[in-house]
């Protein structure tokens, strides 16, 4: 979905496929026809923008076919759906029954991640329209905070493989006359936790083909303030390349019992759910929601947020809610103003399949009209602040 901002440019809205997930070319094109088109036409839209995750395997067939490469964009152009945007976090395996931690994999340090990147990066500047001349790639904030924080070399290492990167991308616009950028997602127990955490990193790689992703999920759990978030990276020059737009649970009152009866259902084995307070003495927190809710690892007297990308247009039922309010703040600061901060902008909630069974969908229609559902909300956001939906 296209919109104009007051200033003449043009905003991308899309929905992230990881929802769907798939290791192989043949499972992505088996997105396309039973996910993504039949979202779009719910929409009643003659175009669809979709931020597409290809894994390594998918990667590498289309990297290794250029005969698959134009078959999937006239896949792609037939079925009204088009890419701006890739979500490059998940090496493989994000469809496995247990996730967790090995979603860091492989990290910054590794030559896997260098590679897996680049070739996202070519393939994206040969998917994007005719009429679209950037594209941005998401991707894991250097690493997971352990071992990464205690080894010398290790940042050291990461700067160097961003670098390398930050040259391909100049030669790949060279060459094709397509831009693209590369946005580090902070999140919770990372090594970039947060904003301000990437500040240094990229000051230290300083090409404005890096930058960061800002998801307002990740923003909320850190309980991180989107307008001095946003300012410091401005002050700083880092570019907010995308946004994924994503709302994390929020428990107002985490010591009441039926509070975290609530909270334990959200409890799942599949992703990790980093949960956070903000207290006194600084921000305090879990790798996983199970650990806070068994009781005695995080002060209970100050809300918690964990990490569980709920439905934009459906919060939780009471006594829990969303951090919805976070992610309307962050788009009025990234898209309100007169100048965009970004032009890329992704509804993400993957935790479609993770959430209580009660609120699971059941078929595929089902999942379709949510996903609609949450783009619809996403879209009526961008029209109250001033953008105009193009066709």
């Amino acid at each position: 979905m296209r919109f104009r901002h007051p200033d003449g440019s043009i905003i991308h809205l899309s929905y992230c496929t990881n929802v769907h997930p798939a290791e192989t070319l043949d499972g992505v094109r088996a997105q396309l026809r039973d996910h993504c088109e039949p979202v779009r036409r719910r929409l009643g839209r003659d175009r669809l923008g979709i931020g597409l995750w290809l894994a390594r395997d998918a990667a590498r067939a289309l990297i290794n076919d250029p005969a698959e490469l134009r078959a999937l964009r006239a896949e792609l152009d037939g079925r009204g759906l088009e890419v701006v945007t890739l979500n490059g976090f998940p090496y493989e395996g994000f469809g496995a029954d247990e996730v967790k931690y090995r979603v860091y994999r492989p990290d910054w340090t590794e030559p896997d991640r260098l590679a897996h990147t680049t070739d996202l990066a070519r393939l994206l500047a040969a998917l994007l329209p005719d009429d679209v001349t950037e594209g941005t790639v998401s991707t894991l904030p250097l690493a997971w905070r352990t071992p990464y924080d205690t080894e010398p070399a290790a940042a050291r290492t990461a700067r160097t493989a961003l670098t390398t990167l930050a040259q391909r991308l100049d030669a790949l616009a060279e060459l094709t006359g397509k831009s693209i950028r590369i946005g580090l997602e902070p999140e919770p127990g990372c090594t970039v936790e947060t904003t301000a955490d990437a500040i240094a990193p990229l000051t230290d790689v300083g090409h404005e083909r890096i930058g960061v992703c800002v998801d307002t999920c990740h923003l909320a759990t850190s309980f991180e303030d989107p307008d001095t978030a946003l300012d410091a990276l401005t002050a700083a020059g880092i570019p907010v390349v995308k946004s994924q737009l994503s709302a994390a649970l929020h428990a107002e009152h985490p010591h009441l019992p039926e509070v975290r009866t609530a909270l334990a259902a959200f409890a799942e084995p599949r992703f990790l759910h980093q949960t956070r307070t903000r207290t006194a003495a600084g921000l305090r927190g879990t790798d996983d929601l199970d650990e806070a809710v068994a009781g005695g690892a995080l002060p209970d007297s100050t809300p918690w947020r964990a990490h569980f990308h709920v439905p934009l247009h459906a919060p939780p039922a009471p006594p829990l809610t969303s951090t919805l309010p976070v992610l309307r703040a962050t788009l009025a600061r990234l898209v309100g103003g007169a100048v965009p901060l970004t032009r890329h902008l992704e509804v993400e909630t993957y935790t479609w399949q993770a959430l209580p069974a009660e609120l699971r969908p059941r078929t595929r229609t089902q999942l379709a009209d949510g996903i609609a559902a949450e783009l619809t909300l996403a879209r009526d956001l961008l029209v109250d602040l001033g953008l105009k939906e193009l066709p």
